[in-house]
């Protein structure tokens, strides 16, 4: 294999993305097919690589794989307006302040459950109650 070709395994590490997710992303048309080498193997060029960096990078983001597909195509063309880009980061910054209200109000519950338990025995404990199911009606 040429030094300019990565194999699959070299392109997991370099990405510390699992070989089963990189054949995921080919599958999907998010990483184009690499070519293959004489003994069939995949022959990953640098391009893989950057592109690839890319998708792990917004998927850490979150950015769902919808979203990352269309800042691939918008990214393939890069004369066009970045309109459509701001209208996703957008969408998906909407998304993030959403989560980040729920998760603030789980927070809020959490502190309360915690500021019931008086640290007894389990038997007692408000944190374990809270979590239990609710008893059914006979």
């Amino acid at each position: 294999m040429s030094s300019a070709h990565l194999s699959i395994g070299d392109l997991s590490r370099a990405t510390g993305t699992k070989v089963e997710t990189i054949r995921f992303y080919e599958k999907n048309g998010l990483l184009p097919e690499p070519g293959r080498t004489e003994g069939n193997y995949r022959a990953y060029e640098p391009a893989h690589l950057n592109r690839l960096s890319f998708i792990r990078r917004a998927r850490d983001l979150g950015f769902s794989l919808d979203q990352v597909r269309a800042l691939l195509t918008l990214s393939d063309d890069r004369s066009q307006s970045c309109a459509a880009v701001d209208v996703i980061a957008r969408a998906h910054r909407d998304e993030v302040e959403r989560k980040i209200k729920d998760l603030q109000s789980l927070k809020a519950v959490l502190d309360q459950v915690i500021e019931s338990c008086h640290c007894n025995i389990v038997a007692d404990c408000a944190i374990i109650e809270s979590l239990a199911p609710a008893p059914q009606g006979s």
